[in-house]
């Protein structure tokens, strides 16, 4: 087998995997209750795993993130955290904030 049939089996098969989650999501969202407990969970959890990102990527930066001073990070988060709460929990809105001002105070100082 030559290696374009295997990248092409690879694709088809991530393909086929990817698809079949998101059937069976359908057939069990039905199921859930969106105001029920495993619900709620879910959401605290998915809460909590983007905390956890984003703290790490403030707190222990790799990359060229750590060439940003630390005061600039909790500046652009502190910002996204305010307008999270002012804007009535909107996370798009909050997160596009919070970079505005991380890239804002990054690009006008040129770290």
């Amino acid at each position: 087998m030559d290696q374009s049939a295997m990248l092409w089996g690879l694709v088809i098969a991530s393909i086929l995997a990817t698809y079949l989650w998101r059937f069976l999501g359908t057939l069990f969202a039905r199921r859930i209750d969106p105001d029920g407990a495993v619900f709620q969970w879910v959401t605290c959890v998915s809460y909590c795993m983007l905390a956890g990102l984003i703290s790490r990527m403030v707190l222990v930066p790799v990359g060229n993130l750590v060439e940003v001073p630390l005061w600039i990070r909790l500046a652009g988060v502190l910002v996204g955290l305010a307008v999270f709460f002012a804007a009535g929990r909107i996370m798009l809105v909050s997160v596009a904030s919070g970079l505005a001002v991380f890239v804002g105070l990054a690009a006008a100082l040129n770290v």
